[in-house]
């Protein structure tokens, strides 16, 4: 496998667990649980991710920009994560920042998958490729169990 396929498909991941969020109500047991589930693969993602593929990435000119800009957009992330998690599940402020956080999340997935994948593609060998996805998979089952 290669690292961009085993990253698309956290990403669907994380695009199904909000689209089942943002189609939930009140505070309910489905919303805590599907939420502590996206709260989890949006952090063992990124921490997986920023190892294993944008630190190698870093050490290229043509991505190092890039590669910071995506590491600052998970920061960016993590911060609407604090704004849902402090506000009542069963208010309507808990949705609007739950879908201030959708837009953020699909925004940064997209933009990976759209622009920055391409970039990758062009610096890193099919060796490299394959590592990465390998240790980013690792990363993530180490951090799973």
């Amino acid at each position: 496998m290669k690292i961009f396929e085993a990253l698309r498909q956290d990403h669907e991941k994380q695009r199904l667990l909000m689209n089942i969020l943002t189609k939930t109500s009140g505070s309910s047991q489905s919303r805590v649980s599907y939420f502590a589930e996206l709260k989890t693969e949006l952090a063992n993602h990124a921490l997986a991710e920023e190892r294993h593929f944008y630190a190698p990435l870093m050490e290229f000119d043509d991505t190092i920009e890039t590669s910071r800009h995506a590491v600052a957009e998970h920061h960016e992330i993590d911060e609407l994560i604090d704004k849902v998690e402090q506000a009542d599940m069963s208010s309507s402020a808990w949705m609007a920042h739950m879908k201030n956080l959708q837009h953020k999340v699909l925004h940064h997935l997209a933009e990976e998958e759209r622009e920055f994948f391409q970039q990758a593609r062009k610096v890193l060998s099919a060796k490299q490729n394959t590592n990465l996805a390998d240790a980013y998979q690792h990363e993530m089952r180490v951090q799973a169990s």
